[in-house]
């Protein structure tokens, strides 16, 4: 049997995510190898082979077409978001590799998910749903399945592809279309990079939708899937045992709040999601919690605000200009931003009071 490839996406400052991840697939499946793709430059000071995985791909290893412009383009969650295709890319085409997994870091595993690999092996690409049950509740209907429409039928937390020529086939067709278009904007159709998999059905042979109630557990799913049990018997979701919980948004509270009305009264739902809090209680007092991501500011240290991001991947004519975005010596692109860009187009700039 070929290997099984499990890789997340994250700029170092997210690892003590990662590691949470990663040891709950260590735990539950120590057979795959585990894969950082790292949005980010590698930092001094993190000892990544400390860390629960196997291998880091940087995003200066990865053959992206004018790479330093583009990352240029792109926030700190753009950019995670907008290597997972390449990193997929490369990993499918690697010697001896069966099957490739995508996780979000804010996931975690709870138990063996080899109905998953079961489902990726006679397909080309698997995918799960936000919501697999029509809602009964109007209010329920627009946090949940409008939800889904603004940002996609498919949650990317979790992606499966086979190295067939198909599943390839795909991962260059994502890739191409983030190159371009991985951009948080949903009034324009799209949400980094996950809008695009809704063609995915339709373009593509061998597409199997895990619709199993263990699959990708989130706030969005929990009016419809019932979870019981605790910590110390294990929990199970619908009465089966649950695969992997996906903690979105819980840095800023959304989890929570979400939780709250989508399983209110549940104690296992509150427990779980307790012990996820405990268990990221001092993330914020580790110091790799605290390096600067390498694409955040200009040479000088001037923090890139968004919108010098979005007018330069507007205007190829400055991309010509300044080749690198990121350099402030003699002015450059930040000059230009801070002096000619207010001028010409004030709605990419911030009014001032």
């Amino acid at each position: 049997m070929g290997k099984t490839i499990a890789f997340t996406s994250a700029a170092q400052n997210y690892l003590p995510k990662v590691r949470k991840l990663f040891s709950s697939l260590r735990k539950h499946h120590p057979e795959f190898e585990l894969v950082l793709a790292l949005a980010d430059e590698p930092h001094a000071s993190v000892d990544f082979s400390a860390e629960p995985l196997d291998r880091v791909i940087p995003l200066r290893d990865l053959d992206i077409e004018d790479r330093l412009r583009w990352t240029y383009f792109h926030t700190i969650v753009e950019l995670s978001t907008a290597i997972k295709p390449y990193v997929l890319c490369r990993l499918l085409d690697e010697p001896g590799v069966d099957r490739v997994f995508y996780f979000d870091p804010d996931i975690v595993v709870f138990s063996r998910l080899d109905d998953m690999i079961e489902a990726l092996d006679s397909a080309n690409i698997t995918l799960t749903p936000h919501v697999t049950i029509p809602e009964a509740d109007l209010d329920a209907v627009r946090d949940n399945e409008i939800a889904a429409l603004k940002h996609g039928v498919y949650n990317l937390g979790y992606l499966g592809v086979r190295p067939t020529e198909e599943g390839k086939r795909f991962a260059r067709w994502w890739a191409d279309r983030i190159h371009h278009f991985c951009v948080a904007d949903i009034p324009a159709g799209l949400f980094t990079d996950q809008r695009w998999i809704d063609l995915a059905p339709a373009f593509f042979e061998g597409v199997h939708i895990l619709k199993s109630p263990r699959f990708n557990v989130a706030t969005w799913n929990l009016t419809q899937r019932h979870m019981e049990g605790s910590l110390s018997s294990g929990f199970t979701v619908n009465g089966v045992p649950l695969g992997f919980y996906h903690f979105t948004g819980f840095d800023s509270g959304a989890h929570r709040v979400m939780m709250d009305k989508n399983a209110a009264g549940n104690p296992a739902v509150a427990q779980l999601v307790q012990w996820y809090a405990d268990s990221a209680r001092f993330d914020d007092d580790e110091p790799v919690s605290h390096i600067p991501w390498a694409f955040g500011r200009y040479s000088n240290g001037q923090p890139i605000p968004v919108g010098h991001r979005r007018l330069y991947r507007a205007r190829p004519d400055l991309q010509l200009a300044f080749p690198d975005p990121f350099d402030a010596s003699g002015g450059g692109l930040l000059g230009w931003m801070n002096t000619q860009g207010p001028l010409e187009h004030p709605e990419y700039f911030e009014k001032k009071a």
